[in-house]
């Protein structure tokens, strides 16, 4: 394969490798059970064209012509998930530096950030928003093994309103005439842009049902969009097989969103007692992105982030983050999502020890970003797992990520689909 080559050549590993093998036997110190949330001593995994066929303890089986990986002192875990990234957009290019990035050029970028995300051990990612459908053409090459990444859900274009955290430019005066390519204003103009970007190849449609931080104008936790066109995109994108992700910081925007049946909640910074228990009873899951706070008023200004911007996350983070434990405390499901682009690529990780900090125990974490995820992108069983009948994608560490959830900021093998990109 074209992306078997590619990868192990820029990652310097040695010629013959298992990933050169239609029969893989794995074998590792110790093995995260993400599930039942314990650690499994002496495992083996039998891999044959990329996919797991059994999952067993003890001493490795003897097959003949298979290619032996040796993870002596490593604990191995599933391929993590971050279902909120940016792949298209850089740390270091906020506010008014967006405008000389042009669509083609941020494309390119996300080449870069793909390898990044993949070597920090996160094998599936959902990118929400990319201008001009540069998220469907890094996927693509990804896939056909152009490039090394990681597995790649996309949404295209967001789609919102007018003068829209995510779907209008609102960095220009008016004479420039400068509009977002996402905006639908009215239920009949929601459903023709889910239906465009579906033409050119999206997986998930990608909305917002208030205002953000990041963006010029818009105040955050003010509602986007009417009920009646949240439930009329929803619809239509629900009817093509689509999931739909609503960023929402408001509370009355997060209600709105659940209202209409989104599949996701991302940020939900405000959310009330009426948005968990509506996130409850429809079984939506919150990405919650409790790490980037630090970076945004850390490093933000440095990086071209307007001040304005600044001055909503000084009155968001904190808020976010106890609004993290009252949602995990109410038992609203969580899966993991960090909104990276904004803060480096590769830092990912560093989100889980937030999680456990702000309520979460290790074991709660890992499967947020693991099985819960894999459940939210409707990919259960096939990724976030170590089991038969699941995809190839294994990482590990030094020591027991469940004693020390940061031990994950620094993997040191990463396995996906069966192919090795990164080793010791």
């Amino acid at each position: 394969m074209k992306l078997r080559t590619l990868a192990l050549a820029a990652t310097a590993l040695f010629a013959s490798t298992a990933a050169q093998a239609d029969t893989v036997i794995l074998t590792a110190d110790a093995m995260v059970d993400v599930e039942s949330g314990r650690l499994v001593a002496d495992p083996v995994v039998r891999i044959e064209d990329g996919t797991i066929i059994s999952v067993t303890t003890g001493e490795a089986p003897q097959v003949e012509d298979a290619k032996y990986v040796d993870l002596a002192g490593k604990t191995i875990l599933p391929g993590l998930i971050d279902m909120h990234v940016h792949l298209t957009s850089d740390s270091d290019t906020h506010g008014y530096r967006r405008l000389a990035i042009s669509d083609e050029r941020a494309t390119i970028t996300g080449v870069v950030n793909a390898k990044k995300t993949l070597m920090a051990g996160f094998t599936t990612v959902r990118n929400v928003g990319a201008g001009s459908f540069g998220d469907v053409a890094l996927r693509d090459a990804i896939n056909e093994g152009d490039i090394p990444g990681p597995r790649m859900l996309v949404s295209g274009p967001p789609i919102g309103i007018t003068g829209g955290h995510c779907s209008d430019n609102n960095l220009l005066p008016p004479e420039y005439e400068a509009t977002g390519e996402g905006v639908a204003d009215g239920p009949w103009a929601a459903r023709s842009k889910v239906r465009y970007n579906r033409k050119f190849g999206v997986d998930l449609i990608k909305t917002c049902s208030t205002g953000g931080v990041l963006s010029k104008g818009t105040k955050v936790g003010a509602p986007q969009y009417t009920i009646e066109e949240l439930t009329a995109l929803v619809e239509e994108a629900h009817s093509h097989g689509l999931k739909v992700a609503s960023h929402a910081h408001g509370s009355e925007g997060i209600v709105n969103a659940l209202k209409a049946g989104v599949d996701t909640i991302e940020h939900a910074s405000f959310i009330d007692d009426e948005g968990i228990q509506l996130a409850r009873e429809n079984g939506a899951y919150l990405n919650m992105d409790i790490y980037v706070t630090e970076f945004i008023l850390g490093e933000g200004e440095a990086a071209g982030i307007l001040p304005e911007s600044l001055e909503k996350e000084r009155v968001v983070g904190q808020t976010q983050r106890d609004n993290f434990r009252r949602a995990h405390e109410a038992g609203v499901k969580m899966s993991f999502g960090t909104d990276a682009g904004v803060y480096p690529h590769g830092d990912n990780a560093k989100q889980l020890s937030r999680m456990v900090q702000f309520g979460m125990t290790s074991a709660e974490a890992l499967r947020a970003a693991t099985v819960n995820s894999a459940d939210a992108l409707g990919r259960a069983g096939t990724v976030g797992i170590i089991a038969a009948g699941a995809s190839a994608d294994i990482i590990a560490v030094a020591g027991n990520p469940l004693a020390d959830i940061s031990l994950l900021e620094n993997v040191t093998f990463v396995m996906k689909t069966g192919d090795i990109y990164k080793s010791e």
